[in-house]
């Protein structure tokens, strides 16, 4: 399977582009300011065109991942994997996250793989090997192709946390909740349901509980209070009435 890059819009950097150019064709007695708002907005519009013609190409195959991208380019074969998790970073103050994909290296096979981040998990050094963000497919689709192809070295730790507790994705509003903490306390809960035990989920049933008798934070630009309201209360129920036995996480 490869996966088909998403170039966005390209209108407003070519927008930018020709704007900035026909800003510096035109005469003007006062043209120093002039000048440099157009160059830095031809700058702008040329670093996102330039990023969408770059080399790409990402592959899920049996005999493993054929990637080029910026700072990274080779086959990665699957002997070379240690663990891919399919996961979201979390969200910052007023940015939703995208999903992306994660490798943890094999022992011995770290080449060209800087690890700047963790398994969601187990905390192992990991790679970001891909942003969903820049490719058409979703995340079901990487998914699957992942699950034929790397076997158990793969775990779809987005779909654990949807598994245990589903969430529509929250509406941004004026005046609604910080959507950090929100997140916070969404990804505590489902990560309690998918892999957590009794005191893990006890633990988030209390923090849950505590922050809607506060009232959670509140930014210029949040979720929807109402929803992420509701979302809780359910989250809070599910954790009370799981009499499941403990999880072991997959890894």
């Amino acid at each position: 399977m490869e996966l088909r890059r998403n170039r966005g819009s390209l209108v407003l950097p070519l927008v930018c582009v020709l704007g900035g150019v026909v800003l510096l064709a035109m005469p003007s007695r006062e043209s120093a300011l002039r000048n440099v708002v157009a160059i830095g907005v031809i700058a702008l519009g040329g670093a996102v065109l330039l990023g969408a013609v770059r080399p790409f190409r990402f592959a899920i195959g049996p005999d493993g991942l054929d990637v080029r991208r910026p700072g990274l380019r080779r086959t990665i074969r699957w002997t070379e994997v240690g663990a891919l998790v399919l996961d979201a970073p979390p969200v910052s103050e007023d940015r939703p996250a995208t999903p992306r994909l994660l490798l943890v290296p094999a022992p011995g096979a770290a080449r060209g793989l800087p690890t700047t981040t963790r398994h969601p998990i187990d905390g192992r050094p990991a790679a970001e090997l891909l942003d969903l963000d820049q490719v058409r497919e979703k995340p079901e689709e990487i998914a699957a192709a992942l699950t034929r192809y790397a076997g158990d070295r793969f775990v779809d730790v987005l779909g654990r946390r949807r598994a245990a507790f589903g969430v529509e994705e929250f509406t941004v509003a004026l005046r609604g909740y910080r959507m950090d903490r929100v997140d916070q306390l969404v990804r505590r809960g489902q990560e309690a349901l998918a892999w957590g035990d009794a005191a893990a989920r006890q633990a988030a049933r209390d923090e849950i509980e505590q922050a809607l008798a506060a009232g959670l934070p509140v930014a210029g630009r949040g979720f929807a209070v109402a929803r992420v309201d509701e979302a809780l209360h359910g989250l809070s129920t599910a954790l009370a009435d799981d009499t499941s036995t403990d999880r072991e996480p997959t890894t």
